[in-house]
């Protein structure tokens, strides 16, 4: 059994943004694993990156360039993450930026490179560049669909998500893909995202809607709490829709956040579907804490209990172990007996115990679902806080041991 993994939808082109996708043969020949997405001139781009200070060389790149001037291209190469590489790295991040550069006559600083794959292993240069004029070659608006295959690792399914919504009269897109299903905590963004609109929005005011989307919902998933040294996330924004969002208020920078947002979560809710191994969504749902900090903190201490995801993996009811996770989660003065856990619609423990109505059957009933909810009840607050995560199987163990053979 696996959790529902769901197809690509509808990918609505976003005007002023082409992608192409090609094949380098990074790490296995006949493999999509070369990106280059292409912005016109004028538009705007907003990103954030992994807080892991051993972070890769296309990260380093990116916020230099960035913060030199407006991008015009992103490259982004799979199967090897060019982290772990020191200087050579940042010599052949800059290789592939000149590549780019020197193909659509811009400066470097112009380029963004992004890489995910095997840390350590030196970046194969000579293959990036030669896919460069190929994947120019291949730019279109309608390239989502490749491009969501072409970032690809470990994921078995693509992931994407489409809206579109009015503004002042005018529709507006928000498209994205996103890459990642382990090595997944992102602690800011995902392992790779890429969101665009065709809004026109100034670059401070996309930094905002970004950094409220991103931690309403990468900030938010986790498969195994581990960090990567490339996590990255855009939000681009070209202008082409004729519509203008100038302020980080009111109500057109609302709608487009709640599309961003919306767009954000999906695309989260994806990669922890695809969880290595995974064959479970599990949410976890805090409430009653006196602040978020300490709800998060509930949230994750279950999300990463290795003892808990196991059970989720089993369908095994065994809810001592989220309880005893909620009691070690190191809350000050918690009461025991205000605390109160639910598997979905299900009744586990309150007043210090176990509800008298729980039977072992209802929870199986739960436990034997695709996707569960784990509501804790804190009963010290009014603040509340979410995760996604999923169970730790057998193949979570055998994909990351056979990970580079």
């Amino acid at each position: 059994m696996s959790v529902s993994k769901q197809p690509l939808p509808v990918m609505h082109p976003v005007a002023g943004l082409r992608l192409g996708t090609t094949c380098a043969g990074i790490k296995q020949q006949g493999r999509r694993d070369v990106v280059l997405m292409a912005l016109d001139e004028g538009a705007q781009l907003a990103a954030v990156f992994t807080r892991n200070a051993f972070c890769a060389a296309p990260v380093h790149i990116c916020r230099r360039h960035l913060a030199r001037q407006a991008p015009r291209y992103l490259l982004t190469n799979t199967g090897n993450a060019n982290a772990g590489t020191g200087e050579a790295g940042m010599r052949d991040g800059l290789s592939c930026c000149e590549a780019v550069a020197q193909a659509a006559g811009c400066a470097p600083e112009a380029v963004l490179p992004f890489s995910t794959g095997v840390i350590g292993e030196p970046l194969p240069v000579a293959k990036i560049t030669a896919a460069v004029p190929a994947a120019f070659e291949a730019l279109t608006e309608d390239g989502w669909e490749d491009a969501a295959h072409g970032i690809l690792t470990t994921d078995t399914v693509p992931k994407g998500a489409s809206v579109q919504v009015v503004i002042d009269g005018k529709t507006v897109t928000v498209t994205g893909i996103a890459k990642g299903s382990g090595m997944i905590r992102p602690d800011m963004a995902t392992m790779l995202a890429y969101v665009a609109t065709d809004a026109a929005v100034p670059q401070a005011v996309l930094q905002a809607c970004l950094a409220q989307a991103v931690d309403r919902s990468f900030n938010r998933v986790t498969v195994d709490g581990d960090t990567s040294t490339n996590d990255a996330c855009v939000l681009m924004a070209t202008g082409h829709s004729g519509v203008t969002v100038a302020q980080a208020d009111g109500p057109a920078y609302e709608t487009l956040c709640a599309a961003v947002n919306e767009v954000c979560e999906a695309l989260a809710q994806a990669i922890v579907r695809d969880g290595e191994g995974a064959t479970k969504l599990i949410t976890v749902d805090v409430q009653g804490g006196r602040d978020r900090a300490e709800c998060l903190q509930v949230a994750y201490a279950i999300a990463h209990s290795p003892l808990v995801k196991t059970a989720f993996f089993a369908a095994d009811p065994n809810w001592g172990r989220i309880l005893a996770v909620v009691g070690r989660a190191g809350l000050e003065d918690l009461n025991i007996d205000a605390v109160q856990l639910f598997l979905d619609e299900v009744c586990i423990v309150r007043d210090g115990g176990r509800a008298p109505e729980y039977t072992e059957a209802a929870g199986q009933a739960v436990m034997d679902r695709d996707e569960i909810n784990v509501c804790v009840v804190l009963g010290r607050g009014e603040a509340c806080e979410q995760v996604w995560t999923c169970d730790l199987s057998y193949d979570y163990v055998r994909i990351n041991a056979e990970y580079r053979t």
